[in-house]
């Protein structure tokens, strides 16, 4: 067995404590169920997502599009003529 020190407010850690302990685990527990989720998953063993809700690649990707796109200098006379120049037709 070894030891992991781990810094954290206090208040995140109380919060876990109290919900792990209705689910009848401790937070040690917890933590070795994570370990032993990142090694079955081989990665983290959740999706990791940006404040907009999107992965760190498809954030990427839009902001390059966007740089794109502000390039381009493109404009459209109306909505019409942009949703027809976006689908190519």
């Amino acid at each position: 067995m070894t030891t992991i020190q781990v810094r954290t407010q206090d208040t995140t850690k109380k919060a876990a404590q109290l919900i792990l302990s209705r689910l009848g685990l401790d937070l040690s527990t917890a933590i070795n169920m994570y370990l032993v989720q990142i090694i079955e998953k081989k990665g983290i063993p959740f999706e990791i997502l940006t404040e907009n809700g999107l992965t760190t690649a498809e954030e990427k990707e839009i902001l390059k599009d966007i740089a794109s796109a502000r390039k381009s200098n493109k404009s459209y006379a109306s909505a019409k003529e942009a949703h027809r120049a976006i689908l190519g037709a």
